[in-house]
C-alpha cells in the first residue's frame, strides 16, 4: 500500500546549471504537487550546501553540471542522506547511464527529452516509496534476459573510468580533465592506463572510434 503524500510539508530541490530548465521543472512539479516548496541549485557544491541547510523530500539532479559530475554528487548525497530519493536527469541515453545511476542509489533516471508527464509520474511513485524506470528502459532490460552475458568493453569500467574515457574520446586534454575532476594529471594518466588495459586498446583514436560506434559521445 502506497503512503499518502503530504504536499504541505514537501520540499523539492532542483539542481541544474540552466535556469530555464530549472524553471520548467519547477512548473511541471508544481502542477503535480500544489503547495510544495522549491529550492534551486546550479552546481554540485551548491546542491550539497542546500541539503546541509534544510530537509528535502526529493532531489532532482542533472548528471552534467559545472565542476563535479552528477554521479559524484549522487554518491555524496546518498552517503550523507541515504533516505533522500534522487531523480537523475540527463541528455544521455538511458542504456549508457541508467544502470550506473541506479546502482549508485538513484531512485529514477529520466532523459530530458521525455514528456513532462513522465517526470510527474516518476516523482509521484518515488515520493510514495517506490522506484521508477521508464517503459522503454524496462523493455530493454527484459529483452536482455537470456541474452549472451558478454558485456560491452565500456561496462568493465568503473564510473570514474567511464567518465574519463568519454572525455578522452571527446578530445579533452588530460590537463583539462584533471581540472574538471579536481585531480592531478598523473591521476588522470593512471585512469587512462587502466581504461586502455580494460578495453584492450592502445590509442585515443581507438577510444574515440569505439565511443562513437557505441553512441557514448556525440
Amino acid at each position: 500500500m502506497q503512503k499518502a503524500l503530504n504536499v504541505r510539508t514537501m520540499n523539492i530541490l532542483i539542481a541544474d546549471d540552466h535556469a530555464v530548465v530549472r524553471r520548467g521543472l519547477r512548473e511541471i512539479l508544481a502542477e503535480t504537487f500544489p503547495g510544495a516548496r522549491f529550492s534551486e541549485a546550479g552546481t554540485g557544491d551548491e546542491t550539497l550546501r542546500h541539503l546541509a541547510g534544510a530537509i528535502f523530500s526529493l532531489l532532482i539532479l542533472d548528471i552534467n553540471m559545472p565542476g563535479r559530475s552528477g554521479l559524484d554528487v549522487l554518491r555524496d548525497v546518498k552517503h550523507a542522506y541515504p533516505r533522500l530519493p534522487v531523480i537523475i536527469l540527463s541528455m544521455q541515453p538511458e542504456d549508457q547511464y541508467a544502470i550506473r545511476c541506479l546502482r549508485a542509489g538513484a531512485a529514477a533516471y529520466i532523459n530530458k527529452d521525455s514528456a513532462p508527464e513522465e517526470l510527474a509520474q516518476a516523482a509521484t511513485k518515488i515520493l510514495a516509496g517506490g522506484r521508477y524506470v521508464s517503459p522503454r528502459f524496462a523493455d530493454r532490460m527484459v529483452a536482455q534476459v537470456g541474452s549472451p552475458t558478454d558485456k560491452p568493453l565500456h561496462e568493465l569500467l568503473s564510473d570514474r573510468e567511464h567518465e574519463v574515457m568519454r572525455m578522452i574520446a571527446s578530445g579533452v586534454a588530460l590537463t583539462d580533465i584533471g581540472d574538471k575532476l579536481h585531480v592531478s594529471v598523473k591521476t588522470v594518466s593512471t585512469y587512462r592506463a587502466r581504461i586502455m588495459e580494460k578495453m584492450q586498446m592502445t590509442s585515443n583514436a581507438e577510444l574515440t572510434r569505439y565511443a562513437l560506434s557505441n553512441q557514448l559521445i556525440d
